[in-house]
């Protein structure tokens, strides 16, 4: 919409309140809130906002920023009317008139640029895995909500109702939800976004988080993306499909290639193969990621690729006869935790990377990987993820196509976030000692 269409809809809509909504580096949705009146100005000129504060954005005396609203994101809050009645759009973040280079969305603006001056547009659909939990003693303790299981239903399931309030908020504010349902742990779920250009399933994924925890919240509920909040059952991802798109034909499907993938979809695998390590650092982005990251709990480890193995780290779905143009590769390590913004941006790149040097991946293995010995993992010459925040930066550090997708900025300040994670777990948890120490060692 012109920003004239904005604002007459603004006024049709009997909105009171709009809300300006953006992304720091770690994934985090902020917004500033003004009124109709301010809207115009905001508009043409945009909304100052001090940056300083933000994680990931700049030191205190280059703090003048500047918000300017995506019109084509202008949707109401569903939960909102009478005289409270809100709106909201995302903002892409500029500094001194130029595109701020430490916006995750304009980070992935930029890669999605260069895909496209290669003749790609690159889609993606995130899975986004969540825990729904509920509060005792006081909101103090937060407990699953239910003791379901995978695909269970109501009244087993106590979700049911909840995920059919998020998705139909969801298709009033022009986001359709592919699926949902109840995922394999206890108070687990998951909701699955429509196919789309990749700048809009991130803008999606945010959104679909700000209203889960919107909707939850009214329901005296808590939401946690964490990757892994509880020992022994399931942790949460955000398996993430992906294609690219010549115009409107899919550029990975080949009717007699390999799993019907094109030669330019084997060497996206490929470069994706290439970069896993580092990309690692981030699509699972914190501490936590890698105690999801192990054996026995459906999160891959092993950087491979296959059909029918869903221990691969990169698998490919079987489409139907006529359905060319849902051929894809489903990427499954990402977490949602991770900013989308940048996670889709550095998959990207390194699956350009890829296609720009003919790589071929390595043949895949359909076999159980948990069932091979070391000779034969070895023999296969098949790598592992890193095995924790502190070896994926080191990767990180040593990749010089997913610095680059981030740029000089975000990857210095993402970096620093990382690594003072690492070392605040370190002193408040690995120098601990803990109740399984002391009854283990305290007699010895």
């Amino acid at each position: 919409m012109t920003p004239e269409e904005v604002i007459k809809r603004v006024n049709e809509d009997n909105v009171s309140f709009i809300h300006l909504q953006f992304v720091d580096l770690p994934g985090s949705l902020k917004e500033i809130t003004i009124t109709p009146a301010e809207l115009p100005h905001a508009l043409s000129k945009g909304v100052w906002f001090d940056g300083s504060s933000i994680d990931g954005f700049v030191r205190i005396f280059e703090s003048d920023m500047i918000l300017k609203p995506d019109t084509s994101t202008y949707s109401l809050l569903p939960w909102t009317s009478g005289a409270t009645k809100s709106c909201r759009m995302l903002c892409d973040v500029y500094q001194e008139e130029q595109p701020f280079p430490g916006d995750p969305r304009w980070i992935l603006k930029q890669a999605a640029q260069r895909a496209r001056a290669q003749g790609y547009t690159y889609y993606t659909g995130p899975e986004v895995e969540f825990f729904l939990l509920e509060r005792k003693d006081g909101g103090m303790d937060l407990s699953p909500h239910d003791h379901a299981g995978y695909f269970d239903a109501a009244p087993t399931d106590l979700a049911t109702e909840f995920r059919k309030e998020v998705i139909l908020a969801l298709h009033a504010m022009g986001i359709p939800a592919e699926a949902a349902h109840h995922e394999v742990a206890i108070g687990q779920h998951e909701i699955d976004i429509r196919y789309g250009e990749a700048v809009q399933t991130a803008d999606n994924v945010m959104t679909l988080k700000y209203v889960i925890r919107s909707i939850a919240s009214r329901h005296n509920l808590a939401v946690t993306f964490m990757p892994k909040p509880y020992f022994g059952i399931n942790g949460s991802g955000m398996h993430t499909h992906q294609s690219l798109f010549r115009g409107s034909e899919n550029a990975f499907f080949d009717a007699n290639g390999h799993y019907r993938l094109s030669d330019l979809a084997h060497s996206f695998v490929a470069g994706q193969i290439r970069h896993a390590r580092a990309l690692s650092a981030i699509l699972s982005p914190t501490v936590n990621s890698y105690k999801r990251l192990v054996p026995g709990y459906e999160a891959p480890i092993y950087v491979c690729w296959a059909q029918v193995n869903r221990a691969a780290w990169i698998r490919v779905p079987r489409t139907s006869p006529g359905r060319e143009s849902s051929t894809r590769v489903e990427l499954r390590s990402p977490d949602p935790s991770c900013n989308p913004y940048l996670a889709f941006a550095v998959m990207l790149s390194a699956g350009l990377d890829g296609i720009a040097n003919r790589l071929s991946p390595p043949p895949p293995v359909e076999e159980n990987i948990y069932h091979l010995t070391h000779d034969d993992i070895a023999q296969k010459n098949i790598t592992t993820l890193p095995a924790s925040l502190n070896e994926a930066l080191t990767a990180l550090k040593e990749d010089f196509i997913v610095r680059d997708t981030l740029g000089p900025h975000a990857y210095e300040k993402f970096l620093e976030a990382a690594e003072s994670d690492i070392t605040d777990y370190r002193e408040q948890h690995l120098l601990q000692v803990s109740k399984w120490e002391r009854q283990r060692y305290m007699n010895r």
